[in-house]
């Protein structure tokens, strides 16, 4: 956040005042851009997420859910209907609904057959654990059959999973996060699990729904993460208007989730973890809420209204210009067409923004190329699931492909992605930057959390008519190296050109290394179906696009050599890429490394 800026605590409160002049408008017309200057980013209070005695508290709390008493508190009066059934404006994934109909759960890579699934105990990957309990595979099998051929299936399988665990509150299931979407998503879908004449069938459905109410009531303030908050709490409000007699529980969850995106999202839209992948669950979410509303015939609430205006300018600020989505804070390249649908969603349509200073992303679009640069610090500890040690990574594409990316994909484990890649993917040198000796500029912890490294981010932008030029420094490798990394990124106007320069610049009090010399590599990571070719001796690489473009690579110093990499794309899946790596050396007096990326013909 930028230090002239409030605050964490304070931007919860007024994020989304619709009073204070900064309403949906500024994100309609031109690309937003923050007056030019310098703004100092800070990470905020060396934050280390949660302490062992948090984890312990947290840890008892949901053993009590398997006490008699939160099960007596659980009980209640029966509906016998929903008030309505809202529209799914998220769409379906059609292969993995053709999965289910064919006997088994299809999962980025991953199956499982039907007739084995025991729902108590699902033993999978914990992301494809959680795909199941919140019925997404609903309305992926919604969206790839009919009504007729689709009802037996549904049924037969939320009987099972009613079985398993309609009776017993415990992990995964109930966690409040997957209680959230997995209410949304029966109200969405109820014809397929509703339509029934076996009336203790659809007791049990109905039951379930307000038994999963009143769980939300009591344990939405309690998910472990920002988001997981704010399905919950979504959960609690869509329940209040579809479940009878639900005045007071709307009056308290519109309370509480309001307060909830306040902490969720910053003043610029962005979410505070910095995640694509956080951020697409955040507006699929509210744009399934507000469908909520309209179906009872109510206007959605301001707050509302304005998250999902403030939430879709920064995440197609991400995006190449395909359409498709940049790797980033854990997601993978989602395509085009995924983002496309996340917009239709929401019903937003808006520029990206060029410079989100909380959000932490620089933008540069000229001609048929973008550039997009990391321009903050990681997330701080507590918010983020796979954040990423890729401060001043970049990436950048020309027309349909995608020349300099990151690996990406740590937010993705299971299926093709282990834990142990996922957790390399977050690395510093599995983005395009620079990295002393092999370590990284945000530690991460062998908890997964991340450490200590990067505090302070320091930007200048300035686009004037023949370029846009972005000076940019983070302060990661002064405590162990008394080293400031500084990056310069250039681009011309028409997008055919584009100089960087890479300083290491000394600062602090560190002596240690006085008179030892420190390596260091600046990695470029190609994206996918990108030829490349060494020329003038290991100065150059020549790079062939899939349209047939000739782009070349030039340094100034230093020789490159071509590693092998790996890029992952929206469905969790690496393919084999390469990289281009510059080798070097400085001194206790620091250095520098130029380079030109230029189209060729």
């Amino acid at each position: 956040m930028s230090a002239d800026h409030p605050d964490l605590k304070n931007r919860a409160n007024d994020a989304f005042d619709t009073d204070s002049g900064s309403g949906v408008e500024r994100y309609s017309g031109e690309e937003s851009v923050a007056p030019e200057g310098r703004s100092l980013t800070l990470r905020a209070d060396g934050d280390r997420g949660q302490s062992l005695a948090q984890q312990t508290a947290l840890l008892y709390y949901r053993m009590t859910w398997r006490m008699p008493l939160h099960k007596l508190r659980l009980s209640g009066k029966l509906p016998l209907r929903l008030l309505a059934v809202p529209v799914d404006p998220v769409a379906g994934n059609r292969v993995q609904g053709m999965a289910v109909r064919a006997g088994h759960f299809l999962f980025r890579g991953l199956k499982k057959n039907l007739d084995d699934i025991d729902f108590a105990e699902l033993k999978l990957a914990p992301a494809f654990e959680d795909y199941i309990h919140r019925f997404n595979w609903l309305r992926d099998l919604d969206s790839a059959a009919s009504r007729d051929q689709a009802l037996p299936v549904a049924e037969k399988l939320m009987e099972a999973w009613l079985d398993a665990n309609g009776k017993k509150i415990r992990q995964p299931a109930w966690r409040p996060d997957n209680c959230g979407w997995r209410l949304l998503i029966w109200a969405s879908h109820a014809p397929l699990i509703l339509s029934s004449s076996d009336l203790i069938y659809r007791s049990k459905v109905l039951n379930n729904i307000a038994r999963t109410a009143r769980h939300l009531d009591r344990t939405a303030d309690k998910a472990t993460s920002s988001l997981g908050r704010l399905v919950a709490w979504s959960g609690v409000v869509a329940a209040s208007l579809l479940i009878p007699e639900g005045r007071v529980r709307q009056i308290v969850g519109e309370a509480a989730l309001a307060k909830t995106m306040g902490e969720f999202f910053h003043a610029d839209g962005g979410c505070v973890s910095r995640s694509p992948l956080d951020q697409i669950d955040a507006v699929n979410l509210l744009s399934m809420l507000k469908q909520v509303y309209i179906a009872r015939g109510e206007d959605p609430p301001e707050f509302l209204e304005n998250a999902l205006a403030h939430a879709v300018p920064p995440l197609t600020s991400l995006t190449h210009y395909d359409g498709s989505l940049g790797n980033w804070q854990g997601s993978g390249a989602a395509s085009a067409e995924q983002v496309e649908q996340v917009i239709t969603a929401s019903e937003i349509r808006a520029r990206p923004l060029r410079e989100a200073r909380d959000w932490g992303y620089q933008r540069v679009s000229s001609g048929r190329s973008i550039l997009i640069l990391d321009a903050a610090p990681p997330p701080i500890a507590r918010m983020a699931v796979a954040g990423c040690a890729s401060t001043l990574a970049f990436e950048f594409s020309n027309g349909g492909s995608r020349i300099i990316s990151n690996c990406g994909g740590a937010g993705l484990v299971g299926g093709t992605i282990p834990p142990a890649l996922a957790r390399g993917l977050r690395t510093t040198a599995a983005h395009s930057t620079l990295c002393i000796e092999n370590s990284n500029s945000t530690s991460v912890l062998p908890d997964g959390k991340l450490g200590r490294g990067v505090n302070e981010v320091e930007l200048f932008r300035r686009d004037v008519e023949n370029a846009t030029r972005i000076e940019a420094s983070h302060d990661g490798y002064v405590r162990r190296y008394g080293l400031i990394h500084k990056r310069l990124l250039m681009m011309r106007s028409d997008g055919l050109e584009l100089r960087g320069e890479d300083m290491l610049i000394p600062q602090g009090r560190k002596r240690r290394r006085k008179n030892k010399d420190i390596e260091y590599a600046l990695r470029f990571h190609l994206g996918p179906d990108i030829e490349s070719d060494l020329i003038s001796e290991g100065k150059g690489v020549l790079l062939r696009l899939k349209d047939g473009n000739l782009w070349q690579f030039r340094v100034t110093n230093g020789q490159i050599v071509l590693e092998d990499s790996v890029w992952v794309d929206g469905m969790g899946i690496p393919h084999s890429v390469m990289q281009m790596v510059i080798m070097d050396v400085v001194g206790s007096g620091g250095g520098t490394a130029g380079w030109l990326l230029k189209h060729m013909g």
